[in-house]
């Protein structure tokens, strides 16, 4: 697969892995499946895993861990802390302070089994705290090896402007699809101002760009889905018109509705690498596959047209879910 630079230095897979769906938020979990998928996914060429200590009460680190246990020379890994949940729980806390990311970083050494972490992402900010003392926090946390580079999720621009100043920052991870494309005002173009790399979660718009939830009663139990905005019956009947537009420029490149979408982030810019997630073998394949593909410029336009004239019903996350977005 093509190998893509985040900042000066982190050189990865052009599409990586969002694991957290193997531990939480998309119903049953089945480990034994998902360690297949990782393999799996290193036999595809993709190198760079993304996980959090939040993840599952830190099962989805630990999941990763058991893999690095006899992968790691394979893969680059990133983890995150900042988010505090009790277990079970969806409610959370934000703290960055420099203590706490020292405590979570051993913590997350622990469950993943390394030495270093690849890229350590503030999860979310916390305004309340100054982000030059978080930064300093973990540059300290640099400096003692613990790890490699330094990333913020869902910053505004102004933030990370003051971030980079501190210390550079490698990358920045915010939502970004073709539903959802705030990022393309301000924080990309920050992060190309700053050399700082792009990696899109939820490139597939959580599975609904793919087509394959027409209705509420399409999720599994245990699935948090149908409690999102965009998700609920109403939204579901309006958003749809976006996904089948996808899905007819799709047929037109005979490719599949989740591989025109990923082919689109990959063709916004070669400091772009999004992390779908999945926890399925044939998911799997089918996303790496989509680094094959390519659009013109006039297809890449024609897209972006086509959806954004449709409008998008709901927020991206409750009001829970939206503390420390673009903070």
């Amino acid at each position: 697969m093509e190998k893509r630079t985040l900042g000066n230095d982190l050189s990865i897979s052009a599409i990586g892995l969002g694991c957290m769906g193997m531990s939480e938020f998309y119903g049953p979990r089945d480990d034994s499946e998902s360690l297949h998928v990782l393999a799996r996914a290193v036999e595809l060429g993709i190198d760079f895993f993304d996980t959090a200590d939040m993840y599952g009460s830190h099962h989805n680190e630990e999941l990763i861990g058991s893999f690095l246990a006899l992968h790691k020379p394979q893969v680059r890994v990133a983890t995150k802390f900042g988010i505090v949940r009790n277990p079970g729980e969806y409610k959370r806390s934000l703290d960055n302070s420099a203590s706490y990311a020292r405590k979570a970083c051993e913590a997350s050494l622990r469950r993943l089994g390394v030495e270093q972490i690849d890229l350590y992402y503030v999860h979310r900010i916390n305004p309340e705290q100054p982000i030059e003392e978080t930064i300093d926090g973990l540059a300290q946390l640099v400096k003692a090896g613990k790890i490699a580079r330094i990333g913020l999720c869902e910053v505004s621009a102004e933030t990370l402007r003051r971030a980079h100043a501190v210390h550079p920052i490698t990358a920045v991870q915010t939502e970004y699809s073709l539903w959802t494309r705030d990022v393309e005002r301000d924080v990309l173009p920050t992060c190309r101002e700053l050399g700082i790399g792009f990696v899109p979660y939820s490139p597939l718009g959580r599975g609904f760009l793919t087509g394959r939830f027409q209705d509420t009663a399409d999720f599994s139990e245990g699935d948090f889905r149908p409690n999102l905005p965009r998700f609920t019956k109403e939204a579901i009947g309006t958003n749809r018109r976006i996904a089948e537009v996808i899905a007819d420029m799709a047929r037109h490149k005979a490719c599949s509705p989740a591989q025109l979408s990923l082919a689109w982030l990959l063709s916004k810019g070669p400091d772009i690498v999004p992390i779908p997630g999945t926890k399925q073998l044939r998911y799997i394949e089918e996303n790496a596959t989509a680094a094959q593909i390519t659009l013109s410029a006039q297809e890449q336009q024609q897209l972006e047209t086509a959806t954004a004239r449709l409008p998008v019903m709901g927020e991206r996350y409750t009001s829970e879910g939206m503390k420390g977005v673009n903070a």
